[in-house]
């Protein structure tokens, strides 16, 4: 699979932009067309059960997403795919993709990244941030609970300079129940 490639590049949208979990050469922000960061996961494993699932971004189709490229090191290139494997497939939602993406440098390469499969009965679609923020608030899984992530992901988002007004939304309204004041 990686054999014939001079370089290999991952490419973060949600967790792996803040917590990658494998060693990198380079870390960039990048953009990746024909995808858009999107909050339409179920999560049944890292941020809640299938009994209670959470909600975790995926890519999905339509507009463009910017997120992290980092460039993996030939010698970590395998285990960073096994890793990546046992992160990102743990209930199959995510298809295994090498899509171009625009580096900040403004070089085109391609790069690994997990796209939700929309067939599978974790894709939850489009949904209202109420609706959203009534999951997040409440779930927990393997990796902890939801909002803690969708905290995170926003907060390293407006870091990197980034405005997800939807996922931002979904964040306040979380901290607004949580805390007693009504949400707009």
């Amino acid at each position: 699979m990686m054999r014939d490639m001079d370089e290999f590049w991952v490419f973060g949208y949600g967790s792996l932009m803040w917590n990658p979990g494998f060693d990198y050469e380079v870390r960039s922000q990048a953009r990746a067309f024909g995808f858009r960061r999107s909050l339409c996961v179920r999560s049944w494993v890292h941020r809640g059960t299938e009994q209670k699932p959470g909600l975790v971004l995926g890519l999905d189709r339509g507009g463009s997403c910017h997120g992290v490229a980092f460039r993996i090191s030939p010698e970590h290139w395998l285990s960073t795919v096994d890793y990546l494997r046992e992160r990102e497939l743990v209930t199959k939602v995510y298809v295994e993709r090498f899509v171009p993406i625009r580096l900040s440098g403004g070089s085109t390469v391609r790069a690994l990244t997990y796209v939700v499969d929309r067939s599978h009965r974790q894709y939850a679609g489009a949904i209202t941030v109420t609706e959203a923020a009534d999951v997040v608030r409440d779930a927990i899984g393997r990796s902890g609970p939801n909002h803690v992530y969708v905290e995170n992901t926003v907060a390293h988002l407006r870091e990197m300079g980034i405005r997800d007004h939807w996922l931002e939304e979904v964040a306040s309204r979380v901290a607004a129940v949580s805390s007693g004041v009504t949400a707009p």
